[in-house]
């Protein structure tokens, strides 16, 4: 688990606490996983690094090779004034610089190589955005400007393949389960969310006129996506009870009341495609996305509120296999949940204050499923 303080970044093993690998790094660093299974994108300022975690696995029918390799920050960077999000997918990862407008996507693989091919693409205008690597070579990507965005474009190379503009403050994407035809990408807007299926945009009501679903979280095993979901537009920092679950076979939103808030770190997938959602009285709470019935609550920390800064140090929940790791920043500390038993397994201190966490277990997304499927199947 690779997890980024005010100095920089510390790697540990995840069960027993051990420090690995400590970097001194200070400054505000976001982490995202490269699509690879070894490494962690590091959004820095205005360019990504790239941090090897020193972990793979390869599947091999019913068992897995495992390598290890030297951690730590690699040499390799991307240059991109206001380096913004991060995507994997596809076995493709895209990088988008807010400041220019501009994406650069790679081979996950290859992620970690100076030298490997780069795909260089360019928006009209520099903007908060993201792009998704889909098949055959296409990219959905966002166009906007500093003031406005609400246009979504599927492209491959120059050629607009497919475009909405009924996404006004497009933020966030997930995909979800893909369909015989094609990837399944969901956006956030301000006024109910865009799903990409089937070669086409579709739009998806919502029950009230401002809905902004501006973080999500998908499944590659569930056609269903989990979203937050703001509905006062005049409020300067809402504190939402309500999550959505967005079925993206039938482009249908529906509302799952949790009794507690909750902010955009606090959204997960279990192995199943299960919805977690880390709630402010400090417990995980599982939801059934096709019946939206909350399962279980479990207390995994203590009780806490977002701060009016968002770059300030709070809770996260991230999974790795079949295990949930929730962060807790008032105590320096994460607690590990098995969620095949829906309990806690073990709390390990972390010595420092987390504010971003990537937990690598060597295996990529899909690989995981694969496992996944053999051992459950």
């Amino acid at each position: 688990m690779l997890f980024s303080h005010d100095n920089g970044l510390t790697l540990i093993d995840a069960t027993s606490g051990e420090v690995v690998q400590e970097t001194a790094h200070p400054g505000f660093l976001r982490l995202n996983k490269a699509g690879d299974g070894r490494h962690v994108v590091v959004t820095d300022g205005d360019r990504f690094l790239v941090y090897d975690a020193g972990v793979r696995s390869r599947p091999h029918g019913d068992h897995a090779h495992h390598y290890t390799y030297t951690p730590g920050l690699t040499a390799t960077e991307y240059a991109a004034p206001h380096a913004g999000h991060v995507v994997a997918h596809n076995a493709h990862t895209a990088l988008f610089s807010d400041g220019t407008g501009a994406l650069t996507i790679v081979d996950s693989e290859w992620v970690a190589d100076p030298d490997a091919p780069r795909t260089e693409l360019s928006t009209d205008a520099p903007h908060h955005g993201v792009a998704v690597p889909l098949r055959d070579d296409a990219v959905l990507v966002t166009q906007g400007t500093e003031q406005s965005r609400s246009t979504v474009q599927v492209r491959r190379g120059d050629q607009i393949i497919a475009h909405t503009d009924d996404c006004p403050g497009v933020h966030g994407e997930a995909t979800a389960q893909s369909t015989s035809d094609g990837d399944t990408v969901l956006l956030g807007c301000t006024n109910g969310p865009v799903v990409w299926r089937d070669g086409a945009f579709h739009k998806v009501s919502a029950p009230d006129a401002y809905a902004r679903t501006g973080n999500a979280a998908g499944s590659s095993v569930s056609p269903i996506v989990l979203t937050d979901y703001k509905s006062d537009a005049q409020a300067k920092q809402e504190h939402p009870t309500r999550v959505a679950l967005v079925d993206t076979r039938t482009n249908a939103l529906s509302l799952v009341e949790l009794g507690s808030s909750y902010w955009f770190r606090s959204l997960a997938r279990g192995p199943h495609g299960e919805a977690l959602v880390l709630t402010y009285d400090g417990a995980v709470k599982i939801i059934n996305p096709e019946s939206g019935a909350i399962e279980a609550s479990i207390p995994a920390i203590g009780p806490w509120s977002e701060k009016a800064d968002w770059q300030e140090a709070g809770p996260s929940i991230t999974v790795a296999g079949d295990t949930a790791y929730v962060t807790d920043a008032q105590a320096s500390s994460v607690t590990v949940i098995d969620l095949h038993s829906r309990a806690v397994s073990h709390t390990l201190a972390l010595g420092a204050t987390p504010i971003e966490v990537a937990v690598v277990n060597g295996m990529t997304a899909e690989e995981e499923a694969d496992q996944h499927d053999h051992a459950h199947g």
